[in-house]
Parts: structure tokens; C-alpha cells; sequence
């Protein structure tokens, strides 16, 4: 299997953690490249086969810099793991649209040289896959993206929660053009949302009635900024509906980012409740705080996801790819409970492979 060439759109701090984990699972030893990814090797690629070949963003700091650079650049906190030698990549001026929110434009002076032409670019570079990593919220921005990859003839991965893999309309247009599509709204690896449906469902197949659950998120962050100050009903809706799937039965269940703490940087403190009865109606509850970064949450998942784009690129799928979607997103056009899903994406990687 060849490599998968890949363009990044939006380079904050998920794409920082993406680049230091490339540069990371190179480096490591054969004993301890295990740790950390979900599937060091998916369809006989290595992290090591994705191939960086273009990254687009508005910010002056990052505009014009190698991208080995430009990942520690900006609104950019993101821990450092590894350094990142210089990769030849320049960062290129996308068009601004809705990519600035109200929490962050006095932090992110954009670039004042002339938007680059983004389908270009991607046809030169011979970019296969395009990666939406836009903040939440740039809506108008990330469809203005998934244009170009049509354009250029590109798969795309919608890593935000804007409805373009879940909205049939698009899926039509990448089927006509024969194109590949996965998205939306990227699940992180240890995330709050997989956390709570797997304490669900164990609850609930050991008999216990789940009666009332909430899960609330702090972060802090650009991303955390952009999703307070734009996308907190959005993703509020895409969160409660993904975690009350994992029930059988209807419960009271509220899940969703709430508010911004600048100091946790790129930090994220979830807090679950969950309150149930179990034998002879006897009552449970469940209080509990889960602390990760967001960048790092994306990597493995994307590491996938990239991996598996190549494979429906190599069999010729187009459209919205259903068993990547429900693996690797919140928000699809079919959803399943979570071991299904992993199942369902481990069976379409054996089957393509």
C-alpha cells in the first residue's frame, strides 16, 4: 500500500499534536510503537505513510512558515512531545470567511497577502486527502473547503462539527464525482462522549435503569473559545444524541461543552453524573471528573481515519463511507453502539485491505 498524501486545513492545535505524532511514532522504538495508537498498522500502513503535502491557514503567525514551525505558532498550546525538524511544507493563506469568531479575533490578526488557490495547490502537491481542522463554528469556511477538495478531486475528512458527511446533499456530490467523504465532528480517543456511552451501557446491561445523566465540559484553548462562543447548541445536540444511544430506553440525558477557562489552555475537564436505580429500586449515583488535552485526543483517530481514506480512495468508494464515519464521528447518517462500530470499520479495513 502506498502512501496517503494529505493536506491540512486549519493549522491549530490538532494538527500540531498530528505532526509532532508523525515525527513521534518515526522515532520510537519497534517495542514501544504500540503505545498510544488505537492500530499501529491499519490495511499494512504505518503511521509513517501518511505524507503531509500541504497545510492552509488565515493567521499571520503561521502564514509563509515552514509548517514544522507554524504548529508552535499563534493561539497554539498544544504540549510539546518532540521536535519537529523542518518539513519543507509552507504554510499557504486560505480565504478568512467565518473562520474568526468573536473569541479569538482580537487574538488572530489575519494575514493581509492574497488568499492562495487552494485547488491548485492540492492538484500540484498531489494531494489525495483533504482534512478539515477548522475551529467550530466555521461553517461557511469548511464548506468553502470541501469545494476545493471536489475541485481538486480529493477525499474529505470533515473533523468538525459542521454537517457536510452527515447531509445527503453533499454525500451526492462526492458520489458523483467518485469521491470519498467521512466526517463529522471527529470522536477523540479518550473522550468524554465514548467514556460516558461505555458507563452507560455497562450500567444498563447489568440491569440498572438509568434515570437521569449529565456530562459537562471546561476547556480552554482556541478550540474550547471557538465552541463557547459558536457551536455550544450544536454541539450540545450532537453530544446528548450520540450519548443517549447508548440506552435502550429513554432517560433525562444532557451532554455538551458549557464553558471557557483560559488557563486550562488546551486542557479539557469533563464531569459526568449518572443516576439510576438497580435490585429492588434501590438507587446509584455516580459522580466523576475526567481530565485530558484536546490536540493529542485527535491524533491516533486521524492516524486511522487517513489510513482508511487511502484504502476507499485504492477501491474506488465515493460517497459518505459508513463504517469510517461511525467509528471515528459524532455526528453520521447511521449511528451504532460503540463496539459495533469498531467492529463494523475493523471488517471494511479486512475486506479493502
Amino acid at each position: 500500500m502506498s502512501q496517503v498524501k494529505v493536506a491540512l486545513i486549519g493549522i491549530g492545535n490538532c494538527s500540531s499534536a498530528f505532526v509532532q505524532g508523525l515525527n513521534y511514532y518515526s522515532k520510537v522504538s519497534l517495542e514501544e510503537s504500540c503505545s498510544g495508537l488505537q492500530n499501529p498498522s491499519l490495511g499494512g500502513m504505518s503511521p509513517s505513510d501518511i505524507k503531509i503535502v500541504a497545510a492552509f491557514d488565515i493567521d499571520e503567525n503561521k502564514v509563509g512558515k515552514d509548517l514544522a514551525e507554524a504548529i508552535f505558532s499563534g493561539l497554539n498550546n498544544t504540549p510539546k512531545v518532540v521536535d519537529v525538524r523542518l518539513t519543507g511544507i509552507i504554510v499557504e493563506k486560505g480565504p478568512q470567511l467565518d473562520g474568526v469568531s468573536k473569541g479569538t479575533k482580537n487574538s488572530i490578526n489575519v494575514s493581509n497577502i492574497p488568499d492562495s488557490n487552494v485547488s491548485k495547490i492540492l492538484e500540484e502537491t498531489g494531494a489525495e486527502v483533504v482534512i478539515n481542522l477548522l475551529p467550530s463554528g466555521a461553517v461557511e469556511a469548511s464548506k468553502w473547503y470541501a469545494e476545493q477538495a471536489l475541485e481538486a478531486k480529493c477525499g474529505f475528512i470533515n473533523a468538525t462539527p459542521s454537517f457536510i458527511a452527515s447531509d445527503e446533499k453533499w454525500v451526492q456530490r462526492f458520489e458523483e464525482l467518485g469521491l470519498p467523504l467521512v466526517g463529522d465532528d471527529l470522536i477523540d480517543q479518550v473522550g468524554s462522549t465514548a467514556l460516558h456511552k461505555t458507563l452507560l451501557k455497562l450500567l444498563s446491561n447489568n440491569g440498572v435503569k438509568i434515570v437521569e445523566t449529565y456530562q459537562l465540559d471546561v476547556g480552554g484553548g482556541a478550540e474550547s473559545m471557538d465552541t463557547h462562543d459558536r457551536t455550544r447548541t450544536v454541539k450540545r445536540d450532537i453530544k446528548t444524541q450520540s450519548v443517549s444511544s447508548a440506552l435502550p430506553y429513554k432517560a433525562e440525558v444532557v451532554a455538551g461543552s458549557t464553558d471557557y477557562v483560559d488557563f486550562l489552555k488546551n486542557k479539557r475537564d469533563s464531569y459526568f453524573w449518572i443516576s439510576g436505580n438497580y435490585f429492588c429500586n434501590t438507587p446509584m449515583k455516580i459522580d466523576i471528573k475526567f481530565s485530558t488535552t484536546d490536540g493529542p485526543n485527535a491524533g491516533s483517530v486521524l492516524f486511522d481515519v487517513s489510513r482508511a481514506m487511502k484504502i476507499a480512495l485504492n477501491r474506488k468508494l465515493k460517497g459518505a463511507i459508513i463504517p469510517i464515519c461511525e467509528y471515528a464521528f459524532k455526528k453520521t447518517l447511521q449511528t451504532n453502539p460503540v463496539e459495533d462500530a469498531k467492529e463494523t470499520f475493523q471488517n471494511f479495513i479486512t475486506e479493502n485491505s
